[in-house]
């Protein structure tokens, strides 16, 4: 009969079966976080990452090693197989810091594989043998197999973890270190030695633009957004220059095509051009505004992704979660120490030196050799002998003689001593000295030298390592106002549904599928829902549109019945926010209420109606206008004004409205290089629907385009933004690469085309635009020489110069000279300055 183990076996105890799962899953998760997946707080590398190092360093003779060799080398080291010995060495490699690579390692932009490790090969960098190894500053441990030395951790004297980042999921955590910039982690690094301020944030290979706002030093909860690079080559074609941080070419150009399949984007065409640089070139569908295309692009494909980092070493084989200000001070703190114990082991040599190189001329100095010609007894005579002939001279030394001393100058040959030789010891102890005097004297100030120590690595490993990624802020992408219209959405009037499933019904619009739409019953009730298949409003639509959120300025002209008193109440009123599938009752709440009229205007206008009222009302006069301009707008819970007690017949229009709303503001941010109506940036005007907006760029084109707040504008290079008026004048100098001199021209806008650019100034590599305005009577201040020398004018333009047609060349207006500075002068319409 078969014993019933679990009786013998107490579960709940730390020995039994609950408790050994406990201890074994502690053991491997322990294994896993302190083994493999987190880097060290020490030197910033994983233990597969720094065994590799290790036999690199071992293996090192200047020339390249063929990658399968080195990978069998780490084997000695690392016990977990040539897979993820080689997939580390390839990712290193592939950041080009501590690794130089031959042959084929592969491409992250692209996602292209390195050639096998057989046909690759690779070797320490000069960086990484300067900041990585010293034997003497390095702790050892005994290899998994007791066979061999390996280091605890590198002495390395550089932010690696911080340079390289880092990437790993343990057991029970994960870690995520973005790469930063090498120039700026030395730059951070000698900033904090001297007690100043400063400010890491990442930069990737890839290069693109990344938004740091939320970074949050890297740690948990923190964000980051990158974006490719895209431009407009032409109407019909954008570019896509770089891919964002984690994605690849491949990837990218997926998320594209799918994109387009869901109908979030119009492309014809996506073409992968990648050479040496990264080209993806997009073939735009016809009709299809590149402005807009680039923003779907941001909001539906991997162009934009975000990214979480999560800042996770080990600390005294504990893991801990730092931010990257954290890392680089505990880096910089570690390089310093690593310095001092550098300098310390170099003072100790330098001192056992000077004091053999003492002993030395001692030796042959006072002829103390001499003591080796006479005989003596034992060899220990001869030692006992050499140590008595020193004692009148032990003053002199720093420590006492040991009889090693004495046995290593027995060692030396003796013959006859010149001079020549003493002078010779001399000169060395004196550069002993010299060496001993520079390196107490970088001990006592250590943080000198650290920071001395930085700016070489600067100076000799900094060339070509620049940031690639622009830091920049970006601007928020309304999902639904990119996104290409890719249904239909149809309306059944009479039973109360919307949707695009309702193919029999009549067509409402072309939209996308986030869209949302807002509807109005003849009961008065308003209810916005989102483009779906089929959902029910209520019976007897009488309006329904796409919704536009925050829309100040259509405008809802409405005539209703109240069903409890019989009064008819007239309303205007916008929809900015509301809460989505809820029901709005817009008249005063009885069943019995009905609409009687209902218009809705994009622009605020406001029609005259003629009301009719019923024949047998009691009214003396049955007919009788209403002019909607006379109410003010207010909100869409308002009662309204009372138009008449008496019963309506039927209200008719009797002659279309002009808006009652002013000219929409409008500014331009030129953080963003966006148009807006949420005073952000700089104030442009009032603008009706046919008003016009003019952009005058620093390579001398000006542009005329529209107000619609979708369009990118180019802020860098803006020079001048503001409301068109084809009757202003345009003041313009430029400067003249050809003839070396500043042009000023005169002229007014001739042309009309939008969205166009057209070149006034001579189309010479080189010139570009200097100063430019509309103002009546322009003063331009021009500044010329520095300090003692330094010159100032006023030039008086519009009495210098006839206004010329908008391609002439304009006239001379002085010599060119490199520290020129030029600005209008403010208030230079009421009077201007005389010329000096």
């Amino acid at each position: 009969m078969a014993k019933d183990i679990t009786k013998e076996i107490d579960l709940t105890n730390e020995s039994g079966v609950q408790g050994q799962y406990k201890n074994w899953f502690l053991d491997y998760a322990s294994y896993v976080i302190l083994e493999r997946a987190v880097p060290a707080i020490e030197d910033g590398l994983k233990p597969v990452q720094r065994r590799i190092l290790h036999s690199m360093k071992e293996m090192d003779d200047g020339r390249f090693n063929k990658v399968a060799n080195i990978i069998g080398q780490s084997m000695q080291y690392h016990p977990h197989g040539d897979a993820s010995i080689g997939d580390a060495l390839v990712n290193m490699g592939q950041k080009d810091l501590l690794i130089e690579t031959q042959g084929n390692w592969g491409d992250v932009r692209t996602g292209d594989d390195a050639a096998a490790p057989r046909y690759i090969e690779a070797r320490l960098s000069k960086f990484a043998l300067e900041v990585a190894f010293n034997a003497k500053t390095t702790d050892w441990q005994l290899s998994y197999d007791g066979r061999k030395q390996e280091p605890v951790t590198l002495p390395m004297k550089f932010p690696l973890v911080l340079a390289q980042g880092a990437e790993g999921i343990a057991v029970g955590l994960s870690t995520k270190i973005l790469p930063h910039n090498f120039i700026e982690l030395c730059d951070a690094s000698i900033k904090y030695l001297k007690g100043k301020k400063f400010e890491l944030y990442p930069d990737f290979l890839t290069g693109g633009m990344a938004d740091v706002t939320n970074y949050n030093e890297g740690k948990r909860g923190g964000k980051i957004r990158v974006r490719a690079n895209i431009e407009e080559q032409d109407k019909k074609t954008l570019v896509i220059r770089s891919v964002p941080y984690g994605v690849t070419t491949t990837s990218l150009m997926e998320s594209i095509v799918k994109a387009n399949d869901q109908g979030k984007i119009k492309i014809k065409k996506v073409t992968d051009a990648t050479a040496k640089e990264v080209e993806i070139q997009i073939e735009l569908a016809a009709g299809i505004s590149p402005d807009i295309t680039i923003d779907a692009l941001y909001a539906f494909t991997d162009c934009e992704v975000s990214i979480s980092p999560n800042a996770c070493v080990i600390v005294e084989e504990k893991p801990r979660f730092l931010g990257v200000h954290e890392l680089l001070k505990t880096s910089a703190d570690n390089t310093k120490e690593l310095l001092k114990r550098e300098l310390e082991i170099k003072l100790a040599e330098l001192e056992d030196k000077w004091h053999y190189t003492s002993l030395e001329k001692i030796f042959f100095e006072e002829k103390i050799y001499k003591e080796l010609e006479k005989r003596h007894e034992t060899w220990d005579k001869v030692i006992e002998a050499i140590d008595k002939a020193f004692v009148p001279f032990k003053k002199k030394l720093k420590r006492e003689i040991k009889r090693e001393d004495i046995l290593k100058l027995t060692e030396k040959p003796v013959r006859r001593i010149y001079k020549l030789d003493i002078d010779e010891l001399n000169a060395q102890i004196k550069g002993i000295e010299a060496d001993i005097k520079q390196v107490k004297y970088d001990l006592d100030n250590l943080v000198d030298f650290a920071v001395a120590y930085f700016e070489s690595l600067l100076k000799k490993f900094g060339k070509g390592r620049e940031r690639k990624t622009e830091i920049k802020l970006f601007d928020t992408i309304q999902a639904n106002k990119v996104a290409i219209a890719n249904t239909k959405l149809y309306l059944n009037r009479s039973e109360g549904f919307v949707g695009t499933s309702l193919k029999k019904d009549e067509l409402l619009a072309e939209c996308s599928d986030l869209d949302d739409v807002i509807v109005f019953t003849k009961r008065g009730i308003m209810k916005i829902v989102k483009v779906q298949d089929k959902v029910f409003i209520g019976k007897d639509i009488i309006h329904a549109a796409i919704f536009n959120k925050n829309d100040d300025r259509t405008t809802y002209n409405m005539i209703y019945l109240d069903g409890a008193s019989g009064i008819a109440y007239a309303k205007r009123f916008n929809v900015t926010g509301i809460t989505r599938d809820k029901e709005y009752d817009l008249t005063k709440g009885n069943d019995k209420s009905k609409v009687l009229y209902f218009t809705a205007n994009p622009n605020g206008e406001a029609e005259s109606v003629k009301i009719l009222l019923t024949p047998g009302s009691s009214a003396r006069n049955k007919e009788l206008d209403f002019f909607f301009e006379e109410l003010d707008i207010k909100g869409r819970s308002s009662m309204g004004n009372q138009v008449t007690k008496y019963p309506v017949r039927s209200v008719k229009l009797k002659e279309k409205g002009k808006s009652t709303l002013a000219g929409r503001k409008i500014w331009f941010d030129d953080q963003f290089g966006r148009l807006n109506t949420e005073e952000k940036g700089e104030y442009l005007g009032s603008f009706e629907t046919e008003d016009r907006i003019i952009v005058f760029y620093a390579d001398g084109a000006y542009e005329i385009t529209d107000t619609e707040l979708t369009q990118r504008l180019e802020a860098d290079k803006i020079l001048l933004i503001e409301k068109f008026d084809p009757e202003k004048i345009v003041t313009a100098v430029y400067l003249d690469a050809d003839k070396m001199q500043f042009n000023v021209k005169r002229f007014k806008i001739e042309t009309t085309t939008l969205h166009n650019k057209f070149m006034f100034i001579k189309e010479v590599e080189g010139n570009r635009l200097e100063a430019v305005t509309t103002t009546i009577e322009p003063v331009l201040l021009v500044r010329t020489g520095r300090g003692s020398q330094a010159r100032q004018a006023k030039f008086k333009i519009a009495k210098m110069v006839e206004v010329m047609g908008w391609k002439a060349v304009g006239a001379k207006l002085m010599d060119f000279s490199k520290s020129v500075e030029m600005e209008w002068e403010k208030g230079a319409d009421n009077k201007a300055p005389e010329l000096f």
